[in-house]
């Protein structure tokens, strides 16, 4: 007697692209989706990242998001397959002055590639590969992004990247020529990851529960937005 081949019904396979899925969110969202049955491929930096997303059970790809020649030889690598979600997360803290006065332009310059112009550009790069209807393009965000929210001087230096971010995705939907997709800027609440820290009061695993939820409601609505990992709409 053989083993019964169940065929794979390619209509309803959904597939996620998750670039910085080495560690802390991205590894957790990238885990998350395998449990639902998605299929996944994300993107780490090194070795140690690799190991840990292959354990997950996702496809491992290297991408630099800083690097456009990275990014473009990832494009190429990944030519043929179209994707249900392109979920860009990762960036950096910034200088830990957090002061800008004492701000070089290198600083500056390295806060906002990684935090604003990068997930962009790795979106714009994709967002042919984007099914049209049920996709979504998604950022990793902050609520700390949200100008009008501001009210302390709290991390002004990352607060401002994220706010950049924001901007970016209202202009990168604004220019989305008709293309049938959902854009969601995401706050995944306050989580215990390296640069969160360990006292905070969210888990990784119940943040990207609550991350991939939302993604999969919206799926199809054709919905942007700045929301949180329940779904709460934000102000930007």
């Amino acid at each position: 007697m053989t083993d019964r081949v169940v065929p794979v019904d390619e209509a309803n396979k959904r597939i996620a692209l998750i670039v910085g899925a080495s560690r802390g969110l991205g590894l957790g969202l990238a885990a998350e989706l395998k449990s639902r049955g998605w299929e996944v491929v994300g993107t780490v930096r090194d070795d140690v990242g690799a190991a840990r997303l292959a354990a997950a059970g996702a496809r491992v790809e290297r991408a630099d998001t800083t690097d456009a020649a990275s990014v473009a030889a990832l494009r190429e690598r990944l030519t043929g397959t179209m994707f249900d979600l392109v979920f860009v997360n990762g960036g950096i803290g910034g200088p830990p002055h957090q002061d800008v006065a004492q701000s070089t332009a290198d600083e500056a310059g390295q806060l906002f590639l990684a935090n604003a112009l990068a997930p962009v550009a790795v979106a714009r790069a994709f967002l042919d590969r984007v099914r049209e209807g049920r996709g979504i393009v998604a950022f990793m965000s902050s609520d700390l992004g949200s100008v009008s929210r501001t009210e302390d001087g709290f991390m002004p230096l990352y607060r401002a990247s994220k706010a950049a971010l924001n901007s970016l995705i209202r202009s990168f939907t604004a220019t989305l020529d008709g293309k049938r997709i959902s854009v969601l800027a995401m706050h995944p609440g306050w989580v215990r990851t390296d640069m969160g820290g360990p006292h905070e009061p969210l888990g990784v695993e119940e943040s990207v529960c609550g991350l991939a939820d939302v993604i999969e409601a919206r799926a199809g609505s054709g919905r942007h937005g700045f929301v949180d990992w329940q779904g709460n709409e934000l102000a930007w």
